[in-house]
C-alpha cells in the first residue's frame, strides 16, 4: 500500500479494544461513520448506470481488437467526482412527492455529493469493468466453428454465468467479509483512492486539473499508434536491421517472436494483459519479471533450438495457432461432424495436433501454477489463515463490523431466490436449448458443485493475498476426460465451473469496499443484481453487433495485415475448446497424444513452494526468499498467449519507473497523481479508440504506406526444419 496510506482520524478510547487487527486496514479505512448521508440519489442512478452502460460496451469493444484493452473501475471512480460535483452545484434543490408513497419526499439534488454515492456508482461501474466470460462461448461457435446459436440462448448463458455466484456470495459473506482479520487488500487500494479524491485539495495542480491534462495529452496522442503510425504500437527494430533473417525475426519480433528490443509507444500495448503497470505494487512486477525471463529467455529457446522439443522447429517458435505435423496450420473444420462433435475417421486422416513449443510450455507452466497456489498457500499463509478462520467466529466485532450493524442486513432468502432462479435458468438452457450448448443437465449440477466447493477456500487465499488462482485448466481438463468430442459442452462447463466461483470473489471483494466505506448492505446488493444484468446484456448486444458487421471478425488469416479485430482471446479460448474439447486431454496430454510428459508440471508446481518455504525456515534472516512467490511467478505467463513480449517488455518497464524509481525518490507526486494519471490514460485512449473506429473504420477509410503496414516481421512465423514448406517462407 505504501505511501498512499492515510492516517486514520482520531477515534475515541472505547474503541480501542475493537481496533482493526491488520495494520494496512489501521492505516487507510475511517474509523468513523456518518448514517445520514443520502445514496439513494437521483445522481447516483444516472452515473451508475451510464457509467455500468458505457464501461461494458467498451470493454466488449476492445476485448476483439489485437491490443484489447480492459477500462477498470479506477477511471470511473476519478471520471464521475467533477460530473457529480457539478450535478450537485446545477440540479434543482425543489422536493418532490412521490404519489403512492405516502409522505416520503424525494430531490433530485439532497445535497453535496458524498463518497457513500460514489461508492454506490463505482459498484456500478465495476459490473462492466470486465466482459462476460460467456461471450467467447458466442464468438467461438458463430466466428470460428460457424455455426449458429441464438440470441436467447446466447443473453441466459451470459446472464446465469454471471449472476449464478451471488449465490454462493450471499452464503459465504458471514465468513469472509464480516471478519477483521480477512481484509482483502486489493480493496485498500480503492479505500485510499476515494480518500484521496475526497478530502480537501487545495495544491496548485489539484487531481482534477492533472486528470483533464492528461486525458486530452492521451486522446490526442493515440491517433497517431491507433491510425496514423500503427508502427508505433510495435516497434520491432530487429526485424528492420535484418528483413531476410528468419531467426531474427523469431528473436525481434514482439508480436510473433521473442520481442528482443522491441519497445512500444502506445498505452494500449502497455495496460491491454496485465491491466495498468501503475497500479501493480513493485515486488509483483519483479516476480513477474522473473516469471517472464526465465520462460521466454531461458526456456523456449533451449527448448526450440538446444533440443527441439516436440519437434519444434516444424512450427513457428511462438504461436497460439494449431499445426499439423506438416507445419500447416491444423484444419479445425474438417473433424467437425454435422452434430457438432468430432469426426473420427477425419481425426485419423489428418493426425494429432501439434502446438508451438511455447504454446505447449505455456500449458505445462499453468499446470503448474494452479497447483503451486495451492502448496505455496497452505504452507506460507496456511496457519495464520486457519487461525484467522477460527478467530473470525469468537473474535471480538471490530470497529468496522460494529458501525455497519447499525444498517439493516440483507435477508438470506434474496441471495437464494437468485441461486434458484439462476440455476433454473440455467437448467432450461441445458434441457430445452441442448442442441445449441452441448452440456447435459447433469453437468451444470457437476460444475456448479464444483464452484460451491472452491468458492470458500480461494475467497479465503484472495481475502490474506490478493492471489485468485483460477479454475480454468482444472474444469477443462474434467470435462474433457468425462465427455471428450463435444467442444461446447466442455466450455460451458468451465464457464459454468470457473466464472460463478470468479464472480463470486467479485462480488465479495465489493462487498467489502461497502463495508469500509459504511455503504447499507442492501443498497450494495441492489446496485450489483442491477449493474451485473445490465452490463451482461450491454456484453451480447455489442458482441452480437460486431461479428454481425465486422467482415471476417476474428479470423487473422483472412483479415487484411494491419486490422485490429483478430481477437486474440477467443483464438485461445477457440485452441482450448478444440484440445480439451474436441480432440480430448487423452489424445493430448494423455498416452494418445504428444504431450503426456507435461503432467510431470502438475508435481513440480506441487514441490516448487515447499522449497522455498524449506529454505525460507533454512535461512529466516534473508528477506528476499520470502518474496518469491511461484503463483505469481509462474503465472507471470498465463496471460502468454494471447499476450505477446511486446505487452510484457513494456509494462514491466513502465512499472518499474512508477513504482520503484518514482515511488521512491518522488513519493509525494506518486501519492497524489498516480492512480489518476492510469485512469486518466485508459480514458483517453478509450474516447479516442471509439472515435476513430465510428468516424473512420466503419467507413473504411484507412491509411496505406510503411508505417500502416504491421511490425515487418513476416518471417517470425516461419518454420525453421528441413523439408517443411510454408507459403512465404524460404525453404531450409
Amino acid at each position: 500500500m505504501g505511501s498512499l496510506d492515510v492516517e486514520s482520524t482520531p477515534h475515541h478510547h472505547d474503541d480501542e479494544d475493537n481496533e482493526p487487527p491488520i495494520e494496512e486496514v489501521r492505516l487507510t479505512v475511517p474509523t468513523h461513520d456518518d448514517p445520514t448521508l443520502p445514496v439513494w440519489t437521483f445522481r447516483m442512478w444516472t452515473l451508475g448506470v451510464a457509467s455500468c452502460v458505457i464501461l461494458s460496451y467498451l470493454n466488449t469493444f476492445f476485448s476483439y481488437r489485437t491490443e484489447p484493452l480492459t477500462i477498470s473501475m479506477i477511471s470511473v471512480q476519478v471520471a464521475t467526482l467533477p460530473i457529480g460535483r457539478f450535478m450537485a452545484r446545477v440540479l434543482p434543490e425543489k422536493k418532490f412527492r412521490i404519489p403512492g408513497l405516502g409522505s416520503r419526499e424525494f430531490s433530485l439534488n439532497p445535497g453535496p455529493f458524498n463518497t457513500k454515492e460514489h461508492v454506490l456508482i463505482s459498484i456500478f461501474a465495476n459490473a462492466g469493468a470486465g466482459t462476460a466470460y460467456a461471450i467467447s462461448i458466442v464468438d467461438i461457435i458463430r466466428a470460428f466453428y460457424r455455426r449458429k446459436i441464438s440470441f436467447l440462448a446466447s443473453w441466459i448463458l451470459v446472464i446465469t454465468t454471471q449472476v449464478l455466484g451471488y449465490g454462493w456470495a450471499g452464503i459465504l459473506r458471514k465468513y469472509v467479509v464480516d471478519p477483521a482479520l480477512m481484509w482483502w487488500p486489493s480493496s485498500l487500494v480503492q479505500v485510499s483512492l476515494f480518500r484521496a479524491l475526497h478530502e480537501k485539495d487545495n495544491a496548485r495542480m489539484s487531481r482534477g486539473k492533472f486528470f483533464l491534462i492528461a486525458l486530452i495529452s492521451s486522446f490526442s496522442w493515440y491517433i497517431f499508434p491507433g491510425y496514423l503510425f500503427p508502427v508505433l504500437s510495435n516497434i520491432s527494430w530487429v526485424c528492420w536491421a535484418y528483413p531476410n533473417s528468419v531467426t531474427a525475426h523469431q528473436l525481434g519480433s514482439g508480436m510473433r517472436g521473442l520481442g528482443l528490443g522491441s519497445l512500444t509507444l502506445d498505452w494500449s500495448v502497455i495496460a491491454s494483459y496485465l491491466g495498468s503497470p501503475l497500479i501493480t505494487p513493485f515486488f509483483a512486477i519483479v516476480n513477474v519479471f522473473v516469471g517472464y525471463v526465465t520462460i521466454i529467455y531461458v526456456l523456449t529457446p533451449v527448448a526450440y533450438w538446444g533440443v527441439d522439443l516436440y519437434k519444434a522447429k516444424n512450427f513457428p517458435i511462438f504461436s497460439s495457432h494449431l499445426f499439423d505435423g506438416q507445419g500447416q496450420l491444423y484444419n479445425v473444420s474438417a473433424i467437425v461432424n454435422d452434430k457438432f462433435e468430432i469426426d473420427m475417421p477425419a481425426y485419423e486422416r489428418q493426425g494429432r495436433i501439434n502446438l508451438s513449443v511455447f504454446f505447449s510450455l505455456t500449458y505445462g507452466i499453468g499446470f503448474a501454477a494452479v497447483v503451486a497456489t495451492l502448496s505455496h498457500v497452505a504452507l506460507f499463509n496456511g496457519r495464520e489463515i486457519y487461525s484467522q478462520f477460527r478467530a473470525s467466529y469468537k473474535g471480538k466485532m471490530d470497529i468496522h463490523t460494529r458501525l455497519m450493524k447499525k444498517y439493516k442486513d440483507i435477508p438470506s432468502w434474496w441471495f437464494h431466490l437468485m441461486l434458484v432462479i439462476s440455476l433454473a435458468l440455467s437448467l432450461l438452457l441445458c434441457i430445452f436449448m441442448k442442441d445449441e450448448v452441448q452440456m447435459p443437465w447433469w453437468g451444470l449440477i457437476f460444475a456448479a458443485g464444483l464452484a460451491l466447493i472452491f468458492t470458500l477456500p480461494i475467497s479465503i487465499i484472495t481475502a490474506t493475498t490478493n492471489q485468485t488462482p483460477g479454475l480454468n485448466v482444472i474444469t477443462e481438463y474434467i470435462m474433457g476426460v468425462i465427455l471428450p468430442g463435444r467442444p461446447i459442452a466442455n466450455v460451458c462447463f468451465k464457464t459454468y465451473g470457473y466464472i460463478s466461483m470468479a464472480q463470486a470473489i467479485s462480488f465479495l471483494s465489493d462487498f467489502k469496499l461497502g463495508h469500509y466505506m459504511k455503504i447499507p448492505p442492501r443498497s450494495m446488493f441492489i446496485v450489483q443484481c442491477a449493474g451485473t444484468i445490465i452490463a451482461g446484456t450491454i456484453n451480447i448486444a455489442t458482441a452480437w453487433w460486431l461479428l454481425n458487421t465486422v467482415e471476417n471478425i476474428c479470423q487473422d488469416n483472412l483479415l487484411p495485415p494491419n486490422s485490429p479485430w483478430t481477437c486474440p482471446g477467443d483464438r485461445v479460448f477457440f485452441d482450448a475448446s478444440v484440445i480439451w474439447g474436441l480432440v480430448g486431454p487423452k489424445r493430448i496430454f494423455g498416452r494418445l497424444g504428444n504431450y503426456s510428459a507435461l503432467n510431470w508440471f502438475f508435481l513440480g508446481g506441487a514441490l516448487g513452494p515447499v522449497l522455498v518455504w524449506l529454505l525460507h525456515k533454512a535461512f529466516p534472516n534473508q528477506k528476499w526468499i520470502k518474496m518469491i512467490n511461484l503463483p505469481v511467478l509462474l503465472g507471470a505467463s498465463a496471460a502468454m498467449p494471447p499476450a505477446t513480449t511486446l505487452n510484457f517488455n513494456s509494462w514491466i518497464f513502465v512499472g518499474t519507473i512508477f513504482n520503484f524509481f518514482v515511488f521512491r525518490y518522488r513519493k509525494k507526486w506518486w501519492q497524489r497523481y498516480n492512480y489518476v494519471l492510469s485512469a486518466a490514460m485508459d480514458a483517453g485512449l478509450a474516447f479516442m479508440g471509439v472515435l476513430l473506429y465510428f468516424s473512420l473504420s466503419m467507413e473504411n477509410v484507412s491509411v496505406n504506406w510503411w508505417g500502416s503496414a504491421g511490425e515487418h516481421c513476416g518471417l517470425a512465423t516461419c518454420p525453421t526444419a528441413k523439408g517443411i514448406a510454408v507459403d512465404g517462407c524460404p525453404v531450409h
